[in-house]
């Protein structure tokens, strides 16, 4: 039997720190058991097939005792099971990992430890604050800040902390603050020494505090800040100011939704992440292939008979050269034909495809197109629109008038996509979502549909709008959005800067 458990590091919240190792084991466990602070983003790279095991432990509610949790490993390895167990950031950081491969020894079952970024370091990092500097200093020590201040005595050597001019870094800690504080003072630390709070690090959500020992507590209490938290304490917190880096991008702490196709959203997630966002993917379409492929496959044992063919966008290019392929052709078919893409990320894809193409307007509209074709003789041409099913009249009605011969073919068709429109819905009535993108007009439509009338007004109150082009944001303006940004170049890099002047030409609060 394969029966192995993997004891996984999950990093500090943000799903790139993951290592490519910890990833594997990921994506080969036959059963995930994941807590509370291993980021859900992490199990996208589950099998489907996965089972999914949440034994969280949330500010002392656990929703499985660590001696369940030792059984539950135990039990699923010795039926024979692959076993990943996903701890947040190091699991021998403080994660009662070695208490867990105790109770794998003692049962005879396999295993193996994959580090992970332990949140000790990566949150410092991430505020800006180093937890070694030469000119401060060279040491670094990790205590615990979950030690019960009711205890007769404590474990940890108080006097040697206090007396040690390295970096202290205490680990969930918050609530044990004032007693962390009140031990360090009564052993002589010096109040002045600087002190910093990291909420959330790593993530969207992060927030940090800093002051001295003397202030710290009440700088804490003012913030609002509550676990799960890392505490700094030393020289090197007064660094921050200088080097803090990551709550500077330019949207962050920004919840943003991504309706577009789940499909194509990566780049813009990515882009918008990259920025310091918090990116809500809520796809309102998904992309399939048509429901009947009799007028494509005609067009395409038809294709030495056109002269042109026009692609208007990314699935357009992949639609229709899949199924190219599938009647067991290549590029090589469409070595007569000139051809001509709306957008240079459509034509970049064409170019992935082996074909560079002839024309490529100016902007990325379908009314561009039709002026580059004003210098062609399309008196008589032929033309194959290989699109979505429901795409724009304008494009072939023009062509026809310039005399051309145009045979619109569906590759492909958009449909709703409703999953997890009630946390949506939720999301806005909490007044927590920023801004939302659209990137196509059956988004703004399909959004639209999803949102109960009654209460559209309402819900869009308090949220900004984000268009990627006039066409988008016309049809957003007609469904009763108020369109906040529209891109002026209508791509979504275009639309990401745009995004972001927004924000910066908004007046600071």
């Amino acid at each position: 039997m394969n029966n192995k458990v993997y004891l996984v590091g999950a990093g500090p919240g943000d799903t790139g720190l993951l290592t490519l190792k910890g990833k594997a084991c990921i994506e080969k466990a036959d059963v995930i058991v994941y807590d509370y602070l291993a980021a859900d983003a992490l199990l996208q790279y589950a099998r489907n097939d996965a089972e999914l095991i949440y034994a969280g432990k949330k500010g002392g509610d656990h929703t499985l005792t660590q001696s369940e949790i030792n059984a539950l490993l135990v039990q699923k390895a010795s039926q024979g099971h692959t076993v990943t167990r996903l701890k947040g950031g190091d699991p021998f950081i403080f994660g009662r990992g070695g208490e867990e491969i105790e109770a794998l020894i003692d049962a005879g079952i396999q295993f193996e430890v994959v580090p992970g970024v332990t949140s000790a370091i990566a949150a410092p990092a991430y505020a800006g604050i180093p937890l070694t500097h030469r000119k401060f200093t060279s040491t670094v020590t990790f205590i615990t800040g979950h030690e019960n201040p009711d205890k007769e005595a404590s474990s940890i050597n108080w006097k040697a902390l206090a007396d040690m001019s390295g970096t202290l870094v205490f680990l969930m800690g918050v609530k044990n603050l004032p007693n962390i504080i009140s031990r360090l003072r009564q052993q002589g630390m010096d109040g002045q020494t600087p002190a910093a709070l990291i909420r959330w690090g790593t993530t969207s959500k992060q927030k940090a505090v800093t002051g001295t020992i003397e202030t710290i507590i009440e700088n804490v209490r003012a913030a609002g800040l509550t676990s799960p938290c890392i505490i700094v304490v030393g020289e090197v917190v007064s660094l921050q100011k200088k080097m803090k880096w990551f709550e500077n991008r330019p949207l962050f702490g920004k919840k943003i939704v991504v309706t577009r196709a789940r499909a194509q959203a990566s780049d813009m997630v990515a882009q918008l992440t990259d920025m310091g966002a918090e990116c809500l993917e809520y796809p309102t379409i998904k992309t399939i292939p048509p429901a009947d492929y009799t007028r494509i496959d005609q067009s395409i044992n038809a294709l030495s008979s056109y002269n042109w063919i026009i692609f208007t966008s990314v699935n357009g290019v992949e639609y229709f050269f899949n199924r190219l392929e599938a009647t067991g052709r290549d590029a090589r078919s469409l070595g007569g034909l000139r051809t001509a893409c709306i957008g240079p990320v459509t034509a970049e894809r064409l170019r992935s495809r082996g074909i560079i193409t002839d024309i490529l307007p100016d902007n990325f509209r379908a009314e561009s197109i039709i002026a580059a074709f004003k210098n062609e003789p399309m008196a008589g041409m032929r033309v194959l629109l290989p699109r979505a099913a429901e795409a724009r009249m304008i494009l072939p009605g023009e062509l026809s008038k310039m005399g051309a011969v145009v045979d619109e073919v569906a590759v492909y068709q958009t449909v709703d996509d409703t999953e997890n429109i009630d946390q949506l819905i939720r999301q806005l009535d909490d007044q927590a979502i920023d801004l939302i993108t659209f990137t196509s007009s059956s988004t703004v439509t399909n959004f639209k549909k999803l949102i109960p009338e009654d209460r559209f007004a309402t819900l869009m109150a308090h949220t900004a709008i984000a268009s990627i082009g006039p066409i988008t944001s016309e049809t957003a303006e007609k469904n009763g959005f108020r369109v906040d940004i529209s891109a002026d170049t209508y791509t979504i890099p275009g639309l990401c800067d745009a995004i972001v002047q927004y924000y910066q030409d908004m007046p600071q609060q």
